[in-house]
């Protein structure tokens, strides 16, 4: 923007008033969007881009774990009309391992169904999804993570985990991990192997 504050500021206004006068607009095409997955439909003739291919690279997700969010969605959409009901999801989830009571799943239905409509729809599936897996470290993120704490080594001592962890956390690595073996030698008592480590197999 060019000229002095004043007309800067009033630029600003006009363009937030344009903005304000297209909203009816824009409520319009946000329902037709939520419509169209509801609708099963995903892919347009008149564009290169499918509503699959958008969703995809808007979440980062690859081509293999769409496909399995779509396996699992579709699995447990009984009526097959690209919606979950309540029970559905919940054996979905508990289908994938997820251990829940009546307030955890309540309050998982209020991030996917905020608007209180009784279903799940694929798109606020996949969001719930790609939460979940975004907070779930892999076995390579937690031995990345143990050899920092370790300094490059591929053991960790119970001084270093009760230094760097919570207690809690601390001592049950330490009842977890296995000890660790040097090349060629017996086990070293106090020391403990990265990558023998099962915490994520629990």
């Amino acid at each position: 923007m060019a000229g002095s504050l004043e007309e800067q500021m009033a630029g600003l206004r006009q363009q937030e008033q344009n903005i304000i006068n297209y909203k009816s607009n824009i409520d319009w095409l946000e329902g037709d969007h939520q419509l169209l997955p509801e609708s099963l439909v995903f892919d347009n003739k008149h564009t290169v881009y499918s509503m699959e291919v958008l969703m995809r690279d808007a979440k980062g997700l690859s081509q293999e774990q769409l496909n399995e969010f779509w396996a699992s969605f579709n699995h447990f959409d009984r009526k097959r009309n690209g919606m979950m009901e309540p029970d559905d999801f919940r054996a979905c989830l508990i289908s994938m391992g997820y251990d829940l009571g009546e307030v955890e799943f309540a309050c998982i239905m209020t991030m996917v169904d905020p608007n209180a409509a009784g279903v799940v729809t694929f798109q606020a599936f996949v969001d719930f999804m790609t939460r979940e897996t975004a907070e779930t470290d892999t076995a390579e993120q937690v031995v990345a993570s143990f050899k920092i704490l370790a300094g490059d080594k591929n053991y960790i001592t119970p001084e270093e985990l009760r230094q760097e962890l919570p207690t809690e956390q601390a001592e049950y690595c330490i009842r977890h991990m296995a000890p660790y073996r040097f090349q060629g030698s017996g086990w070293s008592p106090g020391l403990y192997g990265l990558l023998q480590c099962p915490l994520w197999e629990e």
